[in-house]
């Protein structure tokens, strides 16, 4: 008997979630103390990019409200990870940059959960691994086209 759409949508989606909660539960428990998920994914973020953002431009980047991002910076900048300065054009807005600080405790946060995360890899498969790469890429892009 053939499965329908819908029963291997369902399928997907909940192993997707399933995955994503063990995931971050995993990565929360080997983070630095302090940081949190959202911490290292906004550092992670601003490393990785190598430029200023708004905040307005985060929250978009991560699916959250202005808010949410807010909290997010304002324990960030109080921890000394980023600095956030005035658009000099545009006195109502402010950009966003990682500090050195940011940086150290970003790596330190790779490098805990790199082996984590490697383990996974490796008892998966690197090849099993990669050849899944490019349908969940293809998945959240159009989930973003979606929002």
């Amino acid at each position: 008997m053939q499965e329908k759409t819908e029963d291997i949508a369902i399928a997907l989606f909940g192993e997707l979630f399933a995955a994503d909660q063990l995931a971050r539960n995993r990565i929360s428990k080997v983070l630095p103390r302090g940081m949190e998920l959202s911490h290292f994914s906004v550092l992670n973020h601003l490393a990785g990019i190598g430029d200023e953002r708004s905040p307005a431009q985060l929250a978009r980047a991560f699916h959250v409200t202005r808010g949410a991002m807010t909290n997010t910076l304002t324990k960030l900048e109080w921890a000394g990870h980023i600095h956030i300065r005035p658009d000099w054009d545009d006195a109502r807005r402010k950009f966003v940059a990682i500090s050195l600080s940011g940086r150290a405790a970003r790596d330190a946060a790779v490098q805990a959960i790199a082996p984590l995360i490697g383990e996974v890899v490796q008892s998966l498969g690197a090849d099993r691994v990669r050849s899944v790469l490019p349908v969940l890429r293809e998945l959240r892009t159009r989930l973003e086209g979606d929002v």
